[in-house]
């Protein structure tokens, strides 16, 4: 008897082993295939901004340069190499940490982007932050009164939001509270480059809030499915029969099974954030990389259009890489 209950927890151990490395050569490929799909795209990045129009060194030396300063500035700048070879060293100077300098005003692009990556980060995690309890409150909210007049007005207006692009949604916020009605807040985020953004907190307001608006329409419908799902299962059903306190089935039950699909979604918003980052820094003209994409565009800055855009594709792959894993190991962890 003894010697098959060994076998039997031997054999459930190899079983636990086995799923294990299955999940980590699916999670290694799932990596492999974002370097492979990041390659790719600065592959496109580089060859499409190679395809602007406009000549490079006229930008730097400008209209009345003679033809012989601008031959030695594509020299310095390798442009008078085959594409495919100033594409191998565009990418070995970022591997090894050399973005390259910018042709607007000769500053390294690393520097540029050191403070400009730094606000975005900042704006990108405050909205998070104050996304997450505000759309498991109204999530849970909505959930409990299905179907009622609550219920009702907070699909009915999330689905409006969740359709109107934050550009049209920051423009509504910022006649509201930054113009014409209440100028409360500043309708542009003035922020000096030496400065912290938190140390502007006024100026940050109507960025983050339209972040916010956006991310809570989405993420509370999703808390709001997952807690009405959990609510019906079987063992809360049963829980209830038990007469367990509301409080207790709520926040001992329900409340943890609820999050687990929604810790993935708040990785994708995470990742759409990034793309809504770029035209929210535009219209309130917000120092981070989502600004200095435009700018770097309208001056045809290519390294730094280069190093702008392959960043929100890493940052968006990592986030949307760190979605998997959290939903697989719940997937994982709900089998086991």
């Amino acid at each position: 008897m003894t010697e098959m209950i060994a076998l039997s927890a031997e054999r459930g151990g190899d079983r636990t082993r086995q799923r294990r490395v299955r999940r980590f050569k699916k999670w290694g490929g799932k990596a492999l295939q974002g370097v492979i799909t990041l390659l790719l795209v600065s592959i496109l990045i580089f060859f499409a901004t190679q395809a602007m129009p406009g000549d490079v060194a006229r930008v730097i030396l400008g209209v009345n340069a003679t033809p012989e300063r601008l031959e030695i500035v594509r020299e310095q700048l390798g442009l008078n190499l085959p594409v495919w070879q100033q594409y191998v060293n565009w990418l070995t100077g970022i591997l090894h940490g050399d973005w390259g300098v910018s042709l607007t005003n000769g500053v390294p692009v690393a520097d540029t982007l050191a403070i400009r990556l730094r606000n975005s980060l900042t704006l990108g995690a405050l909205a998070l932050v104050i996304m997450m309890p505000i759309s498991l409150v109204v999530g849970i909210i909505a959930a409990q009164r299905k179907d009622k007049a609550f219920d009702k007005l907070f699909m009915g207006t999330s689905m409006v939001v969740n359709a109107v692009p934050e550009f049209v949604l920051g423009t509504v916020l910022i006649a509201l509270f930054g113009t014409t009605v209440f100028r409360i807040f500043p309708p542009v985020a003035l922020i000096p480059p030496a400065d912290m953004p938190w140390w502007h907190p006024l100026a940050i307001v109507l960025p983050v809030a339209t972040l916010v608006i956006g991310g809570v329409a989405y993420l509370s419908r999703l808390v709001r499915v997952s807690f009405i799902d959990v609510m019906s299962s079987e063992y809360i059903q049963t829980a209830q029969l038990k007469g367990l306190s509301t409080r207790r089935i709520l926040y001992r039950h329900a409340l943890p099974n609820a999050l687990a699909p929604i810790i993935p979604a708040a990785s994708l918003v995470a990742a759409f954030l990034i793309g809504g980052t770029v035209v929210v820094e535009y219209l309130f003209s917000y120092p981070g990389i989502g600004l200095t994409l435009v700018e770097s565009v309208g001056n045809r800055d290519l390294p730094l259009i280069q190093a702008v855009v392959l960043i929100i594709a890493s940052a968006y792959f990592v986030f949307n890489f760190i979605a998997d894993l959290f939903s697989d190991a719940g997937s994982a962890g709900r089998k086991e």
